[in-house]
């Protein structure tokens, strides 16, 4: 291999490496949201925990460090909404850049 192919390689390697931690940073801004008078980033960590709670308000601590009291079941369903809705995009868009490359 000559070292122009080997620096091209590089700089493709690096220029998708880049495009990918764009397009993380892309979908991890669309997982935040507002509900119960907090502003909340949907995530499987948040959706166990709301999932395992057994009584029907929770206090939580919400993005900005306020506690928010709020009702499980609604932020349950809200924040599957949209974590589903964000990972298919995200999916979709991750599996075209990776076609490409």
């Amino acid at each position: 291999m000559n070292t122009e192919q080997l620096i091209a390689d590089t700089k493709a390697r690096f220029n998708h490496n880049a495009q990918k931690a764009q397009l993380k940073d892309k979908y991890q801004s669309k997982l935040i949201f507002a509900h119960g008078n907090g502003m909340w980033t949907a995530s499987p960590e948040l959706i166990s925990i709301l999932n395992n709670y057994s009584n029907s308000t929770i206090i939580l601590i919400d993005d900005y460090e306020n506690p928010v009291q709020v009702d499980v079941v609604k932020l349950l369903n809200k924040t599957i909404q949209v974590y589903e809705s964000v990972m298919k995009q995200y999916l979709a868009e991750w599996q075209e850049l990776e076609n490409k490359r």
